[in-house]
C-alpha cells in the first residue's frame, strides 16, 4: 500500500500548492514536463485536505427523516442562504453547485434536470433548460411579496413525488447573484450540468459554456473558482475555451455503468484527464475506497483528487485524497480541521507534504490501514 516516497511527495506538493487567487492562475512548466497545477483551495498545504460544501450546506433528499446522515440539510440546497452559511465556517474552502443555462441564456443554479410543481389536479414537470429565467425564478419562495410562487415538488429516489420543503427556505438564484452576494473568500466549484439522456451537439455545449464563462469572467474577481463536469466533452471544451480556471472530471469511479465508455472506471477518468489536459478528478468516494491504488495513479499522473463523500473521511485523508465534498458540512469540516498540520503518508513514517512529522497518535501502520481499506467498502455496500 505504500506510495512511492519521492514521486508521491512531488505530486502532492504540486497539487496542494495554494493559488494566490483564481485570477492570477497561470500554468507554469513542471520538472516532469507537465505544467504545475495551482488549485484554489484555501489551507491545503497546512491541513493536507480541504472541505467543500455539497450544494452549499448539503443536499436535500425529499423524504429523508430528520437527523439522517445523508440529504437532511436544514437549508434549501443551491441557494444564497445555504452558500452564506457555508461561508461562515472558516474550515470550508469552497461550495460545489450545479449550473444550467435557461432558454434565454442565463446561467442558473439548480441540480435536477426537471423542475416540478403542483398544478390543478396534476403534477407539472418541465425541463429546466426549456424555461425562461423569469419562469425558473417563479418556483419556490419569492423575494417580492407581490409575486405568486409555484410550490416546489421533487421526485424521491423511489419515484414518489413529494413536497420539497426545508426547515430554512430561500429563493432560487442565478450564478451572477451567487458571485455578487456570497463572501468572496469562499471558493466556487461550478459543476457544468448536462442531462445524461441527451446527445448534445457541440455548438449547444459551446453556447452554454460561453454563457457560464461570461458571468465568471465578469464577476469572479479574486474568488477561487474551478469547474467540474460528468460530461467529458463539456470538460474538454471548457478547458479549450479558457486557461484561467482549473477543470476537473467527475466520475462515479466504476460504481455505475454508462453508454459513454469514458465514464465507466477510475482509470477511464485518468485517461480523460491526460488526453484533455484536465487538472484532476472528483470521484464517488466508493470508487476510491474500493480501489485504493486509484490515489497513487492520480498522483503519478499529477492530478488533483477529490471525492464526493459522507463517510470514511479520515481514511481518505490517510490515503492522500486532497479534498472532500460533503453534506454534513459543519460536522466534517470541524473534524478535518482537527486532523492537524501535515499530511500523513501511507507507511512512510508520517512524512507530510511540508516535510513535517505526523503525530504518532494520528498514524496507522500499513497493516492496519490495509485492513480498514478492505473493511470499509464492504460496510458501504451494506448501506447501499
Amino acid at each position: 500500500m505504500a506510495l512511492p516516497g519521492p514521486a508521491a511527495t512531488r505530486a502532492a506538493v504540486r497539487l496542494c500548492r495554494i493559488a494566490a487567487s483564481a485570477s492570477s492562475y497561470l500554468p507554469s512548466a513542471a520538472a516532469d514536463g507537465r505544467r504545475e497545477l495551482e488549485l484554489p483551495f484555501a489551507l491545503v498545504a497546512e491541513r493536507g485536505m480541504v472541505v467543500g460544501g455539497h450544494r452549499g450546506m448539503g443536499m436535500n433528499a425529499v423524504g429523508a427523516p430528520p437527523g439522517a446522515r445523508f440529504g437532511a440539510a436544514r437549508e434549501r440546497e443551491n441557494t444564497l442562504l445555504s452558500f452564506g452559511r457555508a461561508a461562515a465556517h472558516a474550515a470550508v474552502a469552497f461550495v460545489e453547485f450545479d449550473v444550467q443555462v435557461t432558454k434565454d441564456g442565463c446561467p442558473i443554479i439548480f441540480h435536477d434536470d426537471f423542475i416540478l410543481t403542483q398544478g390543478t389536479g396534476a403534477v407539472h414537470e418541465r425541463r429546466v433548460t426549456d424555461l425562461l429565467l423569469e419562469d425558473f425564478l417563479s418556483y419556490g419562495p419569492q423575494r417580492e411579496s407581490c409575486k405568486v410562487s409555484k410550490p416546489l415538488l421533487r421526485r424521491a429516489g423511489d419515484g414518489r413525488v413529494l413536497n420539497w420543503t426545508t426547515e430554512d427556505d430561500d429563493s432560487l438564484c442565478t450564478l451572477q447573484e451567487a458571485f455578487q452576494r456570497v463572501s468572496p473568500r469562499l471558493g466556487f466549484n461550478i459543476e457544468l450540468k448536462f442531462d445524461d439522456s441527451i446527445m448534445y451537439h457541440r455548438k449547444d455545449l459551446q453556447c452554454a459554456l460561453k454563457a457560464v464563462l461570461q458571468v465568471v469572467f465578469e464577476h469572479a474577481r479574486n474568488r477561487p473558482v474551478f469547474f467540474s463536469s460528468f460530461h467529458p466533452d463539456a470538460a474538454q471544451m471548457m478547458r479549450e475555451l479558457q486557461s484561467l480556471y482549473p477543470v476537473l472530471f467527475l466520475t462515479e469511479g466504476g460504481t455505475s455503468k454508462h453508454h459513454d465508455p469514458r465514464r465507466n472506471s477510475f482509470d477511464d477518468a485518468v485517461r480523460v484527464c491526460l488526453e484533455y489536459d484536465l487538472h484532476g478528478i472528483v470521484s464517488e468516494a466508493r470508487g476510491v475506497l474500493k480501489n485504493p491504488s486509484a490515489v497513487a495513479r492520480a498522483q503519478e499522473s499529477n492530478l488533483a483528487l477529490l471525492t464526493n463523500v459522507w463517510e470514511a473521511v479520515y481514511i481518505q485523508y490517510l490515503m492522500g485524497v486532497h479534498g472532500v465534498i460533503v453534506d454534513r458540512v459543519e460536522e466534517i469540516s470541524d473534524a478535518v480541521a482537527g486532523f492537524g498540520l501535515g499530511k500523513p503518508g501511507l507507511g512512510r513514517g508520517g512524512a507530510g507534504v511540508d516535510g513535517a512529522k505526523t503525530h504518532q497518535a494520528q498514524a496507522f501502520s500499513q497493516q492496519q490501514l490495509g485492513f480498514l481499506l478492505r473493511l470499509i467498502p464492504e460496510l458501504i455496500e451494506q448501506r447501499h
